[in-house]
């Protein structure tokens, strides 16, 4: 077996992000974040039920819940014997090889970051006529949109507790004015109307019910992130599992209720014709013929932060996805460094925050819609990337557990890896065939193949640079995958092509081989 040597000193970079810094509250607080939960209610929900016209959302949410319950079995199992900031691209090379492992870290770099600045369309649209209104500023929405960009630059580049408990302040009074909102809907139910009218499972094979499982499943983007944070955690084997598993229980229950008190409140038989006549006001229409107007109010405002947060969640993920890449030279190695006083990965946060605010102002610029031309395109573009990679990772998780001897293979074993794999390709392939509604264009919009060509030309050239790699510079492939070893001066050694000789790292109390 041909063996190669570690990168020389001289092209060590800081490769470490600050140890101990998160438990699992905090991990939780960042993939619920993500999830964006009271956006999804008001700005998908609404529309679904308005344009699908169909009552099964609820239980869709609860299906693509299990699905992906199934899945973070295996990938919790993965993060425990990988622990890598470039969760995807680490578990992937793992399991499928390290050159289709170079293109899921690219995608990676590439979805997240379209998620971030989607989002800062939505943070604009939100922000500007609850400004109007309560304080008679009539400014432009990127005003507001760069406004956000400032502060999830500025704490992209401070401490990650320090965004953790930021996100805890913004995220738990989301997740309030939703449990407040849908008790309140189910305590005032429209004339007539059975509660249990909208759990009727044969709504679940209607026809349109394929849409309903596609905002199902793109509402749950996100709840995937816990193992990009596994570094920085104070147990990754305890904290990654419990996270994860806590913020999908959490999301599934917040979008159930959510979903299910407004036809609840609005009647069965009602719900579409309302939610198409008000939108995405639905959800604060019933809140304040229920509570008042003041409770509207407040939920607006708390949109506008669960935005926010949301935006920070991304931010620091993508930083973290680059910083990876960099640090293994997938990515430019400056991508690689981390700030010396906080070990936030200070570079990668840059580098998102230049893109981001090039993005902002050239739609400010060309006088775009913050909804139509950058919240919809972009963030269906990161959610869609994202479903690649849960779908590209559940099949490395089946062939990496199928590789490990049965003397050795712990739970989640075979079997639960398959039905979870099966399940995510059935939700990706839902998702590409009702792409045109979700984007709210035309069946011929180039838009509806452009974006799945898009991440297919990534991989393409990802899977083409990893297999150069391979050929011309033997060290740098070796290390894909492998993290913090990645980088010279951690006591590698020598490490073979084919992982016959497994490092191990010790890392906040975890010592085990990375594979």
């Amino acid at each position: 077996m041909p063996l190669v040597r570690a990168h020389s000193t001289s092209t060590k970079v800081a490769s470490v992000l600050a140890e101990n810094r998160l438990g699992i509250p905090a991990v939780a607080y960042f993939a619920l974040a993500m999830g964006a939960p009271l956006t999804i209610l008001v700005g998908a929900v609404s529309p679904a039920y308005a344009n699908a016209r169909q009552l099964g959302i609820p239980l869709a949410f609860v299906l693509m819940g299990t699905v992906l319950g199934l899945f973070s079995v295996g990938y919790v199992a993965m993060a425990s014997r990988v622990p890598n900031a470039g969760a995807f691209n680490a578990y992937v090379s793992k399991g499928l090889g390290r050159p289709l492992g170079v293109a899921v870290g690219w995608i990676s770099v590439v979805a997240y970051g379209a998620l971030q600045i989607g989002f800062f369309g939505a943070l604009g649209d939100a922000a500007q006529p609850v400004f109007r209104a309560w304080f008679g500023l009539d400014l432009a929405w990127w005003v507001y949109s760069l406004a956000g960009w400032v502060v999830v630059a500025c704490l992209g580049l401070q401490y990650i507790d320090l965004n953790g408990k930021v996100l805890a302040l913004l995220l738990i009074a989301e997740c309030l004015v939703i449990v407040v909102y849908s008790a309140a809907n189910l305590a005032n139910p429209a004339r007539g109307t059975a509660f249990a009218d909208g759990l009727a499972v044969e709504s679940l094979f209607a026809p349109g019910a394929g849409t309903l499982f596609a905002i199902a499943i793109l509402g749950f983007v996100g709840f995937e992130t816990t193992a990009v944070f596994g570094e920085e955690t104070r147990s990754a084997r305890r904290t990654v599992p419990i996270a994860t598993f806590l913020s999908l229980g959490v999301l599934v229950l917040l979008y159930v209720l959510g979903s299910w008190s407004m036809s609840v409140a609005v009647g069965p038989d009602r719900i579409a014709d309302v939610a198409r006549g008000q939108g995405t006001n639905l959800m604060f229409d019933l809140a304040a013929a229920n509570l008042g107007g003041w409770a509207a109010e407040v939920g607006r405002l708390l949109y506008i932060t669960g935005v926010l947060a949301a935006l920070i969640a991304f931010h620091n993920t993508a930083a973290r996805y680059a910083f990876s890449l960099g640090r293994e030279r997938l990515l430019p190695a400056f991508l690689g460094r981390t700030s010396q006083r906080t070990n936030s990965p200070r570079n990668g946060s840059l580098a998102q925050s230049a893109v981001s605010g090039l993005v902002i102002g050239g739609y400010a610029v060309a006088g775009g819609d913050p909804v139509r031309d950058l919240f919809f395109i972009w963030s269906t573009t990161g959610s869609i990337g994202v479903l690649l990679l849960i779908a590209t990772t559940a099949i490395a998780v089946v062939v990496f557990f199928a590789r490990v001897p049965s003397r050795r293979r712990a739970r989640p074993g075979v079997v639960v890896p398959v039905l979870a794999c099966l399940g995510c390709l059935l939700a990706l392939v839902l998702v590409l065939s009702t792409l045109d509604s979700l984007l709210e264009v035309d069946g011929d919009s180039p838009l509806r193949w452009g974006i799945p060509a898009f991440y297919l030309g990534i991989a393409v050239l990802g899977v083409g640079w990893g297999l150069v790699l391979r050929r011309r510079r033997p060290a740098v492939y070796a290390m894909i995958g492998l993290g913090t070893m990645s980088a010279s001066g951690t006591g590698l050694g020598q490490v073979g092509h084919d992982d016959e000789t497994r490092p191990r790292r010790r890392y906040a109390g975890l010592s085990q081989p990375l594979g």
